[in-house]
């Protein structure tokens, strides 16, 4: 049954996780969701938007089919992964050596994000778009800019490419899927 994920940013034991409706299938690919569409947005209203805004990250996670979990392929080595972590890490650290409180990207306020979080005229444009399409808040937007951080810190990039602002902006489904 494929269900949602929430992180919280402070906290990593905040981690919050729900269906995508009543009956549990509205996102899965292989089952059909029984819910009828009101039932579903009175499901997701339990969710108000001022605390979807506080949420960096929405996920939409699908179950596994039994291929994938029996699959001999290995995906990236959680070794790796960690590495990319580590290196990011270090990264934010000395970005905000010196400042009082500030460890990780997460803790930017408005300032920071304009100084640190600058996009070309493409991320500008992608954006731009996303927030006017999707009707997102500017705490949203802000989140975004944050994550598109993290997300260019992880590939190592100084700058945040329009790709790490539309990764970012993925992963904000439940803004997406209110509208049912």
């Amino acid at each position: 049954m494929p269900f949602l994920v929430a992180f919280w940013p402070k906290a990593s034991s905040n981690k919050k996780a729900m269906n995508p409706c009543l009956c549990g299938f509205r996102t899965d690919p292989s089952r059909e969701c029984t819910c009828q569409p009101f039932a579903i947005q009175k499901y997701m209203a339990k969710i108000s938007g001022p605390l979807l805004d506080r949420i960096d990250l929405h996920i939409e996670v699908p179950a596994v089919k039994y291929k994938d979990l029996s699959s001999k392929e290995s995906g990236e080595s959680s070794e790796k992964i960690r590495e990319r972590v580590v290196r990011a890490r270090e990264i934010q650290s000395r970005r905000f050596r010196g400042r009082k409180g500030m460890y990780a990207n997460a803790h930017m306020q408005s300032r920071e994000i304009r100084e640190f979080c600058k996009l070309d005229a493409a991320g500008e444009e992608l954006l731009k778009m996303a927030i006017t399409k999707l009707g997102l808040s500017a705490r949203a937007y802000d989140r975004i800019l944050k994550v598109s951080r993290t997300i260019a810190d992880m590939a190592n990039s100084a700058d945040i490419r329009p790709e790490h602002v539309s990764e970012a902006i993925q992963y904000r489904s439940l803004d997406r899927n209110l509208i049912v």
